[in-house]
């Protein structure tokens, strides 16, 4: 069994730093260690002592020589071959390198297994990102409620997050471009197999990211979200326009829909933690989308530490416009033929529902990249402290940004053996389109009422 990395360390730090209600930004000390033996955004640069994870040289920086614009992405790695399966029979041996919810899924099905390939730390932003993390890591500090952020703007928060608030603020904002257009498919998956596909269109300005951004100029919004339901035909039509804060201790997120049925706008204040996500069948919550979103005032957020656990990663093969839906949907998971699976140093983060306060995830253990600090799995447990549902992030490095995202999510449960997928986009015409420059203007109930009479 392989040992957690520093791990004792620092949770007794990250308890430390909870009891006495620390709110630290890090020394310029700390700061030159970005890009020094810590990684731009406080990776550690390099491999471990096994040498199954390599060091950090920069990820890709370039897109391949055949790729243009608005294809699907080539695999960088399509020459890598499959160095071992994790199945059921054999799943005990890499235990303390698995999430409770893939040995729940491998428990529960003897054909599904964890195709693991060589790790590649494809992992990469602009240098302006860089610089501004490097900058705002001196400045930034949490609220004192832990409930936003102050002092910072464009770069990564917290390079070198020293708590579980740190950590998932550094999520909230983490790189994944200035504006993109997208369009996929979704659908809620029976036990049996079953799916009707439903299409979406999303919009997003991150405004935080944007190119010299200030807090001031950012106005507190850290990003603007539409999202265009295209089917099934009984929800096409339905708009969802959202603006996320940086400081909620300001101002709350501001949400509003369209309904074509009432040709009405609405404020839609039940948009946000354990309301149903839309077109989930009930299986994932409103703050599931995108792992984890909006404000993360119900919980308490520990930092437990450091791990090397073998999550998705560099998943172009599921991206690949050469499959179709049905090659990648089956009863209870995806296709593990089309999944990759890398050993990566993730850092984990318990958040544990607080006193007074109603979520039906009594906890929740996310796994945060260390080269993004972007979530790529996240286990969940009902209010008996049994795991119930598990999501995971199939993560892709977009070359042309640069940055690195999912190409799909999906999410278990693992009760119930079903679950909902998100972001396929294997047929259609398009898969992100980065290039893209919208205005804050598309994103006002006006321009919600314009697009609802179209």
């Amino acid at each position: 069994m392989r040992k957690t990395i520093g791990f004792i360390t620092i949770l007794l730090f990250a308890v430390m730093l909870c009891a006495s209600g620390v709110q630290a930004k890090i020394s310029a000390e700390e700061a030159a260690r970005l890009g020094s033996d810590l990684t731009p955004m406080g990776g550690e640069k390099a491999g471990n002592a096994a040498g199954t994870i390599p060091a950090w040289d920069g990820g890709i920086t370039t897109p391949p020589a055949n790729y243009k614009p608005g294809d699907h992405h080539p695999d960088p790695f399509a020459d890598d071959k499959v160095l071992f399966k994790i199945n059921k029979a054999n799943m005990a041996k890499y235990a303390d390198q698995l999430t409770e919810g893939h040995k729940a899924l491998l428990e529960a099905d003897p054909d599904y297994y964890l195709n693991v390939y060589p790790t590649r730390r494809s992992a990469s932003s602009p240098q302006r990102i860089y610089d501004a993390t490097k900058r705002v890591a001196q400045t930034a500090e949490l609220t004192e409620d832990g409930n936003g952020i102050v002092n910072a703007a464009e770069g990564l928060p917290f390079p070198i997050a020293k708590n579980g608030l740190e950590a998932i603020w550094n999520h909230l904002v983490h790189w994944r471009g200035g504006c993109i257009d997208r369009t996929f498919v979704y659908s809620p998956v029976t036990r049996g197999g079953s799916y009707n596909l439903g299409t979406e269109n999303t919009q997003v300005r991150w405004q935080y990211s944007q190119p010299g951004m200030t807090e001031e100029e950012m106005g507190n919004v850290i990003l603007f979200f539409k999202m265009d339901l295209l089917g099934p035909p009984r929800v096409a039509g339905r708009i969802l326009i959202v603006h996320d804060m940086l400081n909620q201790k300001k101002e709350t997120r501001r949400a509003w829909t369209y309904n074509p049925g009432q040709r009405r706008v609405r404020r839609a204040p039940q948009v946000a933690f354990d309301t149903p996500g839309t077109g989930s069948d009930g299986l994932r919550t409103m703050d599931d989308y995108e792992m984890y979103n909006g404000s993360p005032e119900r919980y308490e957020w520990k930092l437990l530490g450091k791990k090397e656990m073998y999550v998705a990663y560099n998943s172009y093969k599921l991206h690949s416009d050469e499959l179709k839906y049905k090659d990648i949907i089956q009863p209870m998971h995806y296709n593990p033929d089309y999944l990759r699976y890398e050993l990566h140093r993730v850092w984990v983060v318990e958040a544990s529902l607080k006193k007074g306060t109603r979520h039906i995830y009594k906890k929740r253990v996310f796994y945060l990249d260390e080269d993004t600090w972007g979530v790529v799995a996240t286990d969940k447990y009902d209010n008996r402290d049994k795991l119930w549902r598990f999501s995971e992030s199939f993560v892709i490095n977009y070359y042309e940004v640069p940055c690195s995202w999912s190409t799909s999510n999906i999410h278990y449960d693992l009760q119930a053996g079903r679950y909902v997928f998100m972001y396929l986009d294997n047929e259609e015409r398009e898969t992100y389109n980065f290039n893209v420059d919208y205005p804050v203007g598309n994103f006002t109930p006006a321009s919600l009422r314009r697009s609802g009479r179209r």
